[in-house]
């Protein structure tokens, strides 16, 4: 177990509940379960840990198809067929045709590493009981092999979930749970400072409450998240859209400069159309 503790890095603005989730977390030897909207940081969550603490990451991204095997290995029969056919000699040795997987890579390493296990909820509801034994005892047996892998260090083990599914209770029990609350407009700034070092106040304070207002703005499919913002602030530093376009009048009367970075589909592109025609006529 590490005796550091994570504190976020140069290039993540971690708040305080945050890190004291993360050390939490390592402290007990669970893993952290992270929730959250997204685009609020979950999955980098796991690549800062790993920066900030000096530690190797592996990462284990789910698909709906993923199977809790996969991530400690697979036995590849097709190549061993393959390879009897061709008389490969080191078909006779099973052990080759044995592919590990993220878990097991992590168990062989030297020092404590980092796993990152994104977007848990997007397999089958099966998939992390499927993970449980593993989980708690830090082990697992290769049939094909006759093996016992056993972890060298406990990984630090960061799991996200978008919240597509409930997760299974005895699975939760296991997990030191955090919740990644939308930043706030000071904390926006942080993060906004770190990748926009130096901004022009007027620019960021225009952007920052045209795009909050946005998100408030009831009915909407999707609200803009964090990387929606940088993105959007980027194309304005690059088409150099001055303050005022973005001013609170301008706001009621049109859509916001690049509004395709902020709204991701026409439904809400459609929503505040209206709201905006709505606003023209009371201002009649």
């Amino acid at each position: 177990m590490t005796d550091q503790r994570f504190t976020g890095t140069d290039r993540y603005v971690a708040t305080e509940d945050l890190t004291t989730a993360v050390n939490a977390a390592v402290t007990l030897g669970r893993p952290i379960l992270i929730k959250g909207e997204p685009g609020t940081g979950k999955t980098q969550l796991a690549e800062e840990i790993a920066h900030g603490l000096e530690r190797p990451l592996l990462q284990w991204h789910i698909k709906s198809t993923t199977k809790a095997q996969q991530g400690l290995y697979e036995y590849d029969a097709v190549a061993r067929l393959r390879d009897s056919q061709l008389g490969d000699e080191k078909v006779h040795d099973i052990a080759n045709y044995i592919v590990r997987g993220p878990m097991w890579e992590a168990f062989e390493q030297e020092v404590q590493p980092v796993l990152l296990i994104d977007e848990i909820d997007k397999a089958d509801i099966e998939f992390p009981n499927d993970l449980l034994r593993e989980l708690d005892r830090m082990e697992f047996y290769v049939y094909e092999t006759h093996q016992t892998v056993v972890a060298k260090h406990r990984p630090i083990i960061v799991i996200t979930s978008n919240n597509e599914k409930e997760l299974p209770d005895a699975f939760l029990r296991r997990c030191f749970f955090h919740y990644i609350r939308f930043p706030d407009a000071d904390t926006m700034r942080d993060i906004v400072e770190v990748h926009y070092p130096g901004l022009k106040k007027q620019l960021l304070d225009e952007a920052l409450h045209a795009f909050y207002d946005l998100r408030e703005v009831p009915g909407l499919k999707k609200k803009p998240s964090t990387s929606e913002l940088l993105d959007w602030l980027k194309l304005l530093l690059a088409e150099d859209v001055p303050p005022e376009a973005l001013s609170s009048d301008d706001r009621r009367k049109t859509l916001p400069p690049l509004h395709g970075a902020l709204l991701k589909n026409e439904q809400d592109v459609h929503l505040f159309e209206r709201l905006i025609f709505l606003n023209q006529r009371e201002g009649r």
